[in-house]
């Protein structure tokens, strides 16, 4: 790794375990970050398809080199850390999407946030999502999977908040990051507006 390249954090985890937020919640903190969400590529390749045809994009050989090379762009910048919030089940295609990161030398912090199955089902109900969502028929093997020692670094969010889970992730990272400054009741409001912005419409 070289001194002064800018570092990639990947927030894993199931749908509904609050990547997205913590992933914001960094990047206010963190001056001169950047949140580059893959799925943002993977949706709009979806979009690209008739709807009988709309895979799960992960199943596009396509979108991870993309992401890759996107992920790898975003590092060459000011910007740092980059900050990805993406599901990812498969440790070979974990591997795949920061290969190149890391071939360029730049430093790879993966986390894997977890919480139990009561807790996950809460958090999906109260992003308005029902058991037969994608997120709710996802849950069990997600959770499942993600508890495996290929995704650790694992953290245990039950009774974490949202700024408690950024910080145990900067502080492992070695980054620097500024205090918590807003009231509990500016900071709902911060979090019900992240969640606005990136509700997926697709299942």
């Amino acid at each position: 790794m070289l001194p002064g390249v800018a570092a990639l954090i990947w927030i894993n985890g199931p749908n509904a375990v609050g990547k997205t937020q913590v992933a914001y919640n960094l990047h206010r903190r963190l001056p001169g970050s950047f949140v580059s969400d893959p799925e943002h590529i993977g949706f709009a390749m979806r979009r690209m398809l008739p709807k009988a045809r709309r895979i799960d994009f992960r199943q596009i050989p396509s979108w991870r080199r993309v992401v890759g090379d996107m992920v790898t762009l975003a590092l060459q910048g000011g910007e740092d850390p980059v900050i990805a919030p993406m599901t990812v089940l498969d440790p070979e295609l974990l591997a795949d999407l920061t290969a190149a990161a890391t071939a360029a030398g730049h430093r790879v912090h993966h986390v894997t946030l977890l919480a139990t199955h009561a807790t996950m089902t809460g958090r999906i109900h109260r992003r308005g999502e029902t058991s037969r969502s994608y997120s709710g028929r996802h849950l069990g093997r997600s959770l499942h999977v993600l508890q495996g020692p290929e995704f650790s670094r694992h953290i245990h969010t039950d009774a974490l908040s949202i700024s408690a889970v950024a910080d145990d992730i900067a502080a492992h990272a070695g980054i620097g990051l500024a205090p918590e400054s807003t009231r509990p009741l500016a900071r709902g409001a911060r979090a019900l507006a992240v969640q606005l912005r990136h509700i997926r419409w697709e299942a």
